[in-house]
């Protein structure tokens, strides 16, 4: 493959607040700056090759976004995706281009907002045991990836490592308020709702995703980012048949390719070979040009 994936961002004289498995950020002052990378993980460790261009897509997918659905919700972007740098920031032009965002200094809240639409990962495994997804009492009949009644939504602590834990709405009421824990829950399924009828007009079924909230100034937030093929699954419509798992838009051809090898999922996580990176790239980039109607 012709472009490197940009592994590592470095930004001499600004100060990194946080490293992500996938995002940089840093303190700019009065706002931060958030910066994608191309680093790519699996099973919760990050693979020592990325995805190139893979930080580009997250980034102008979810600044496409937050254009889309601000008219629901007031999000923490101080720029647009097309906005020139500010001066301090101009020498890292090269790294930063397409792959960042300058936000407000919002107080995130402490769960992550999952709505899911259709029955899979987790979701599915509950319900074959207990027929409730988070303790939601679902029809009985239901296939893996057959689509909900309606959209519930399912919140989850947040983890710096290993995976979320799903926990009950009234859990996340006592951690964020109840106020607060009902807004969370009606803008995260409004959004839902309109991007999965937007999504699908374009070939891509939203099966779920997860949404962040955050403070400022009183004022809830959508934050982070927003509706990305890391953050959600997309499924292809033309695809779509209950009763199996589903072709995706984003690290599926990781996942299914480290499944072949006989490694145990812990760290140090082996190279992906320039197959598998040419078509996860090829997946995340079809994403973007899918919603937005625009190539990158």
């Amino acid at each position: 493959m012709n472009d490197e994936p940009l592994l590592q961002i470095s930004l001499p004289g600004i100060r990194k607040l946080k490293s992500g498995k996938v995002r940089e950020v840093f303190d700019l002052g009065d706002s931060l700056l958030f910066v994608a990378s191309d680093r790519i993980s699996a099973f919760d460790c990050v693979m020592p090759n990325g995805i190139p261009r893979k930080g580009e897509v997250l980034t102008q997918i979810s600044h496409f976004w937050f254009e889309q659905t601000e008219k629901i919700v007031p999000n923490h972007l101080l720029a647009k995706a097309n906005a020139p740098l500010p001066p301090a920031l101009q020498p890292f032009a090269a790294q930063l281009a397409r792959r960042s965002m300058i936000v407000k200094k919002a107080t995130p809240l402490t769960i992550e907002c999952v709505v899911r639409g259709y029955l899979a990962g987790s979701g599915w495994k509950e319900y074959q045991k207990t027929q409730t997804v988070c303790g939601i009492q679902l029809p009985p009949g239901l296939k893996e990836s057959s689509e909900l009644p309606e959209p519930i939504f399912t919140p989850a602590t947040k983890a710096e490592t290993g995976h979320d834990e799903n926990i009950p709405f009234a859990t996340a009421a006592q951690l964020v308020g109840a106020d607060i824990a009902d807004r969370a829950r009606d803008l995260s399924l409004r959004i839902y709702n309109f991007a999965r009828d937007y999504a699908r007009k374009r070939g891509i079924i939203i099966a779920d995703t997860k949404f962040e909230f955050g403070l400022f100034n009183g004022e809830l937030l959508l934050i982070d980012e927003v509706l990305t093929p890391d953050s959600s699954r997309f499924w292809p419509v033309a695809d779509y048949a209950p009763g199996r798992s589903q072709p995706s838009f984003d690290k599926q051809f990781v996942r299914d390719y480290l499944e072949t090898l006989k490694w145990d999922k812990t760290p140090p996580a082996p190279t992906l070979p320039p197959v598998i990176v040419a078509r996860t790239q090829a997946k995340y980039l079809e994403a973007f040009e899918r919603l937005t109607g625009k190539k990158l």
